[in-house]
């Protein structure tokens, strides 16, 4: 990404924080490059197992030029999918982990590696987001994949 749509992605996460300039310090002097931002306002986040989230992100990257942001953890057992905000109130999916309204998620700065947690597909600044109806049909697609099934 380049240093202007770091810039944009910067602002555009730290807008949901209940003090957006206390945000953008954490980042700077947090050693971890890391703060803890409120889910359910500017988006949602589908939490996936690796195994699984890992097929699904090649499924929605082969269908898009550029999903919503994606976040991986330390040794990418656990990915989260952006979507818009309420998502997760609506999710019946079997084994997906919903961060909504009323939770905080870890979230690297945009542009600097961090060794917690990453970004896969970095925020573009203009919160572009992954339709929840094409995520699932790309977990579906994956899931088909792995077990072999046509």
């Amino acid at each position: 990404m380049d240093p202007t749509g770091d810039k944009r992605a910067v602002e555009w996460l730290a807008s949901v924080a209940p003090d957006p300039e206390a945000c953008r310090f954490e980042w700077e002097r947090n050693p971890h490059g890391v703060a803890l931002l409120p889910a359910g306002l500017a988006w949602d986040v589908l939490i996936i197992p690796g195994s699984l989230g890992h097929p699904t992100l090649d499924v929605l990257t082969y269908c898009l030029d550029r999903p919503g942001p994606v976040l991986a953890d330390f040794g990418d057992s656990r990915m989260g999918f952006f979507v818009p905000p309420g998502t997760t109130a609506r999710w019946v999916g079997t084994g997906v982990r919903g961060a909504g309204r009323g939770t905080w998620i870890v979230v690297p700065r945009p542009g600097r590696a961090t060794g917690a947690i990453r970004w896969l597909i970095p925020p573009d600044g203009h919160g572009t987001l992954t339709d929840p109806g094409l995520l699932e049909l790309a977990l579906h697609e994956a899931a088909a994949r792995m077990t072999g099934d046509p």
